[in-house]
């Protein structure tokens, strides 16, 4: 397992990018409102446009202010990590997108709790980052630090939102 401090800074891009939305999103639905044969929205109303775009950019300058400061054991240079910060945060947007996708498949309604809303966003990005992480990353003390960090965290982030005002519901 590496340093607990690599290991959160190699979080920031995800984190960044997970939470982002909150603040930045709103408007336009990033399914543009289209249902599937089973009547259900793609994503429903909380995964947006403007949301999406923010949260990739927000989490690429969050990894890209690591990468100018510390090196990551997981990269061999910091231009290498700055990229891993833009597909980290794209990865962590996209996995959030595919756990919307399937709990509206599942039948569970926009708003509601979900386990993959709280795992779905670090499961991809970790399998995107792969083709330019090398193989250190994906040690099993690493991983078992990422899920049980994220299973911890990500609840209370979303209920400090919910307190703060910054969203409807508190998962």
């Amino acid at each position: 397992m590496e340093p607990p401090l690599d290991l959160l800074l190699f979080l920031i891009p995800i984190y960044i990018a997970n939470s982002s939305p909150v603040v930045l999103g709103g408007g336009a639905p990033l399914d543009l409102g289209m249902r599937l044969s089973d009547g259900q929205r793609v994503l429903g109303d909380g995964k947006t446009i403007r949301g999406f775009i923010g949260g990739t950019l927000a989490g690429t300058v969050a990894g890209g202010v690591v990468a100018a400061f510390h090196l990551l054991p997981f990269f061999p240079d910091q231009t290498t990590q700055f990229i891993a910060g833009f597909v980290l945060a794209f990865g962590t947007l996209f996995g959030d997108s595919v756990g919307s996708f399937i709990k509206r498949r599942a039948g569970v309604a926009s708003g509601m709790p979900f386990i993959l809303d709280t795992i779905a966003f670090l499961i991809v990005a970790l399998l995107m980052i792969g083709p330019i992480a090398n193989a250190r990353l994906y040690d099993i003390g690493n991983l078992a630090f990422f899920a049980v960090l994220t299973l911890v965290l990500h609840p209370m982030m979303n209920m400090l939102a919910n307190k703060a005002g910054l969203k409807k519901v508190p998962w």
